[in-house]
């Protein structure tokens, strides 16, 4: 449907953008069919009702339908941001309302209605340690008991370093101290942060995810004694637990085998022997049918995307594939299987990496490291990556003669606490320096040109790469950053505070982490792009430092923007045009 007009002057605006932009009119008709389809289907809409500030969420009964628990959020008083978007339908530029930026705290309290006395009341955590009425926390629902006769709620603090299961009186909205888990740096990891947490058969035992011992793992607590049993241990950890039917075994994907490897295992409820079912060697995802008899796998490797397969839930069961989703096209040419290396980093800890050599007779002497995004991420394994569109990168530039290193840095996922935790106060710190070992290893072992170097990635990898190009000079010849971060004190509370703390308190930690606060050590060539409708890492981000490079007087470096594009691409032409002006960076400094 076309907007409304207010005047002729605005359908002529309008009509020239659709004439003028075909992602604007593709866009448009998918948003028209959407509309159609969901007319045509004429659903049911419940009725609205308005509760008014504080946000209110996660309503929930209790078995005995005798309470009502709801949680309220409070925000505290905060700027929210605004990404302007500049190629729109009407020709105006028009805002769309973003977050606010890190400091701006969330917490939340959780309320009980008792129905057959009409009272309401807040849960109080009363004397547990830890929780004062100056420190700001987050509550859970509480979570039943089969029986319907206990319910546990998660408490955590809004700083993220402490996280409290306790048992709740739900006739007083008392809370009793169950277990603590503390971390310095920020509490974390598989199955941890709002993971997992139930209750077994008996109606006593809890179950949840803990990294207390460096790992996730699984753990049991009886909540009549206060006796707490790890369940699971060792330098790997668990992944999408699940309880069977019956409750007597637990399903979980664990990379136990090799960090870049996850398969399906079961256990009996206690504890005790892990029974490997799956052995591909490389990326399992599962569901288990209602009745239990058939898992059905997502199967993935390196050089092989996803695929679904049946497996029989019996003893020496073989898996069936039943989907093929590759076209012949892809399947014709011949992608690589990196190989999977470790550098040993300047501190002695050995660093997991994939490596794409080009053969014998291409290999120019040059080489690109790529830096995946999110930080808290896994890219060195050995299933099919998330970067699907870097792997095939990769290849091509493999082919055309560069050696290309994929590192899993300090702060990625997969490899216990002290590896996530190992960038708290410092990012660009111990990750960047993984990334200067890989370049040291490729000069040293694979003969590769110091001088030939070039580094690239977006959001957290962009943000690397500026950190390795203003604060390591000489290292890399060229980079491109993509989406990047440039100063941590512009992106949101959630993830930032956990790393870096907030910026009134820690200031130190924001500065030392920020590039724009050192590209007067910029040296080499720089390519820059970013969406201008990025509501992630907003576009204000490489403004800013587009200016500071200017007073600065620095020149090799181009900012290319794309302005019909949020944090992750959508249009085929935006990658293409991102890709080829990476290529040509490549090809213009390493060659």
């Amino acid at each position: 449907e076309d907007p409304p007009y207010r005047n002729d002057n605005d359908k002529w605006l309008y009509n020239s953008q659709m004439a003028l932009f075909r992602t604007l009119a593709e866009r448009k008709s998918i948003q028209n069919a959407a509309r159609e389809e969901a007319r045509a289907t004429g659903p049911v809409r419940p009725k609205t009702v308005y509760a008014g500030q504080p946000t209110i969420s996660s309503v929930s009964l209790s078995p005995d339908e005798n309470y009502i628990t709801w949680i309220s959020f409070r925000i505290t008083e905060g700027k929210r941001t605004i990404v302007p978007d500049y190629v729109t339908e009407t020709g105006y530029t028009e805002e769309i309302p973003a977050r606010s930026k890190v400091g701006t705290l969330q917490s939340s309290s959780l309320h009980i209605f008792n129905k057959a006395l009409g009272t309401m009341y807040e849960v109080k955590a009363g004397d547990i340690p830890g929780i004062t009425e100056k420190r700001a926390v987050s509550y859970r629902s509480p979570v039943w008991s089969d029986d319907g006769s206990r319910a546990v709620v998660e408490v955590s603090a809004s700083d993220n370093k402490d996280r409290w299961i306790t048992l709740l009186d739900i006739k007083t909205g008392t809370l009793k101290l169950l277990d603590n888990q503390h971390d310095s740096a920020w509490i974390g990891g598989p199955g941890v942060g709002r993971g997992l947490l139930g209750w077994l058969p008996d109606n006593k035992t809890i179950y949840f995810q803990s990294e207390e011992s460096g790992f996730s793992h699984l753990c049991l607590l009886d909540v009549t004694t206060g006796v707490k049993k790890q369940i699971t241990s060792g330098s790997f950890e668990i992944y999408d637990a699940i309880l069977s039917n019956d409750k007597k075994t637990w399903y979980f994907i664990s990379n136990e085998t090799d960090p870049g490897i996850r398969e399906l295992y079961k256990m009996p409820v206690t504890g005790g022997k892990r029974t490997r079912i799956t052995s591909f060697g490389g990326g399992v995802e599962y569901t288990l049918s209602p009745d239990e008899k058939y898992f059905a796998l997502r199967v993935s490797f390196a050089n092989k995307p996803w695929e679904l397969y049946i497996l029989e839930n019996r003893d020496k069961a073989v898996p069936v594939k039943i989907t093929e989703s590759t076209t012949s096209g892809f399947r014709a040419y011949e992608w690589r299987i990196p190989d999977y290396i470790r550098i040993k980093a300047s501190d002695g800890i050995m660093v997991p990496a994939r490596l794409y050599k080009p053969a014998d007779e291409k290999k120019n002497g040059a080489a690109v490291i790529f830096v995946h995004g999110a930080g808290y991420l896994q890219n060195a394994h050995r299933w099919w990556s998330s970067y699907s569109r870097e792997y095939m990168f990769h290849n091509f530039l493999a082919d055309n003669g560069y050696t290309v290193l994929d590192i899993d840095y300090r702060g990625s996922a997969g490899y216990g606490r002290d590896w996530r935790t190992a960038i708290y106060r410092h990012m660009g710190g111990r990750d960047l320096d993984d990334h200067i070992d890989g370049a040291r290893l490729l000069t040293e072992k694979y003969g590769i040109d110091p001088g030939r170097i070039g580094i690239y990635g977006g959001s957290y990898g962009g943000f690397i790469t500026l950190m390795a190009m203003f604060t390591r000079p000489g290292v890399f010849a060229a980079g491109a950053a993509l989406r990047p971060v440039t100063d941590w004190a512009h992106y949101n509370h959630g993830y930032t505070s956990n790393i870096l703390n907030i910026p009134v308190q820690d200031s130190i930690a924001y500065v030392r982490s920020s590039p724009i606060y050192f590209a007067e050590g910029f040296q080499g060539k720089l390519l820059i792009c970013h969406g201008m409708i990025d509501d992630n890492v907003h576009f204000q981000d490489v403004v800013r430092l587009a200016q500071r490079l200017i007073e600065l007087g620095k020149e090799n470096w181009e900012l290319a923007v794309y302005p019909l594009e949020n944090h992750g691409f959508r249009e085929a032409s935006s990658w293409t045009d991102e890709y080829k002006r990476i290529y040509k960076l490549f090809s213009e400094t390493l060659k």
